[in-house]
């Protein structure tokens, strides 16, 4: 056979094997299109808290290219706001977007994610805890020990919260008895170790308790929440600065089934846009609120008053006892409280010895005797 005949023959033979091996080759899957979650928050639609849900929806279903696509609806859409773990966990909703102390009620120890003093934490602080030290470990066995089927993650650490709203301005440990008032969480044992008669509402319902002499007084949370949410129409003194949630972060809800069946690649994407939506948060809760407390002051004539020390220090007082005895009937309890006061201990040290207390800035550029700035 001539060189030339050998090598048609081997070319031949060639196309011939990648011919069959083209044929043999399976058929191109077609992508199954998005995965879609129906979710619900704890707020109504015109709280900048749903606005935040929203906002962390958006965020996640932007990073992934709409190959996930999040619906969050608003409270009480689906289930009410204090029945968001429950509907979670049983699937009847993918996922949520509230606050763990919502869920009292089923473990007193999810409080101590945001309902209290934090040790002297920040709610950035106890972020930090959470994350690096021991926190997402103990909230997943806390979870599972009430059977709770879900993934959480919590985000967006909160300003203080203001003391509350009242019919006059608080000057004592003592002007706190018997007022009918609003709280959630570990704050409800406090305010009524205060003398307080506590009733736990949702944020959609305090405005109109308030209204209807329900309620005397009332907390929930900022200046933009509070305005949106109509307080000053039914209360113009309101009292800043408070322990009883001083360090509180919202939390990103998962049914645990469907997080499970999700790809890695787009369990990442929700890990790390979580922490993404919680740093958004935080620089939008700046703006807004501080806008809002202007015009609280100046459009709606809200009066503001600082929280007493003594009220204050009655606060912590009886947090401690309260911790104490919840402690004591919950083996869950006091191993986070543990961990979160050696976390704080150093902590707090550290940012005490290191952080410059900024009051005196803001005194020298914009207090009463502050000079024109010159530029």
């Amino acid at each position: 056979m001539s060189e030339r005949a050998n090598s048609r023959r081997k070319f031949l033979k060639g196309a011939a094997v990648a011919t069959a091996a083209t044929v043999a080759a399976p058929a191109v899957v077609k992508a199954q299109g998005p995965i879609s979650m129906r979710w619900q928050s704890t707020w109504p639609s015109k709280d900048i808290f749903h606005e935040y849900a929203l906002d962390f929806a958006k965020k996640i279903n932007d990073m992934t290219g709409g190959d996930l696509k999040i619906e969050v609806l608003p409270a009480g859409a689906v289930v009410p706001a204090f029945g968001l773990l429950e509907a979670v966990s049983k699937g009847t909703l993918d996922g949520g977007h509230g606050v763990l102390v919502y869920h009292y009620g089923k473990q007193t120890a999810l409080a101590l994610w945001g309902s209290g003093p934090g040790y002297a934490m920040d709610a950035n602080m106890l972020m930090s805890w959470h994350k690096y030290g021991g926190g997402k470990e103990l909230l997943e066995k806390l979870y599972a020990s009430i059977g709770a089927n879900v993934v959480s993650f919590p985000y967006g650490p909160m300003p203080t919260q203001p003391l509350g709203w009242f019919k006059k301005p608080v000057t004592k440990v003592e002007d706190l008895q018997g007022l009918k008032f609003r709280t959630v969480g570990i704050s409800i044992d406090v305010f009524q170790g205060m003398g307080a008669a506590v009733n736990a509402l949702p944020g959609g319902e305090i405005v109109a308790a308030m209204d209807r002499g329900l309620l005397d007084a009332a907390e929930f949370n900022n200046a933009s929440s509070d305005r949106l949410l109509g307080f000053a129409d039914v209360s113009k003194i309101c009292m800043l600065q408070s322990y009883h949630q001083n360090a509180e972060q919202f939390e990103i809800m998962f049914n645990k089934d469907k997080y499970n069946a999700l790809p890695d690649k787009m369990k990442a994407i929700i890990a790390n846009g979580t922490e993404a939506a919680s740093q958004d948060m935080s620089w939008k809760a700046i703006d807004r609120y501080s806008k809002d407390y202007v015009e609280l002051q100046t459009k709606d004539k809200v009066r503001f008053y600082k929280t007493p020390d003594a009220v204050l220090k009655r606060q912590l007082e009886i947090y401690d006892d309260v911790v104490a005895k919840k402690s004591a009937e919950n083996p869950l309890f006091k191993e986070i409280a543990q961990s979160q006061i050696a976390f704080a201990k150093r902590a707090t040290q550290w940012e005490q010895d290191t952080v410059v207390n900024r009051k005196m800035a803001f005194d020298h550029y914009f207090g009463p005797q502050a000079k024109p700035i010159r530029l």
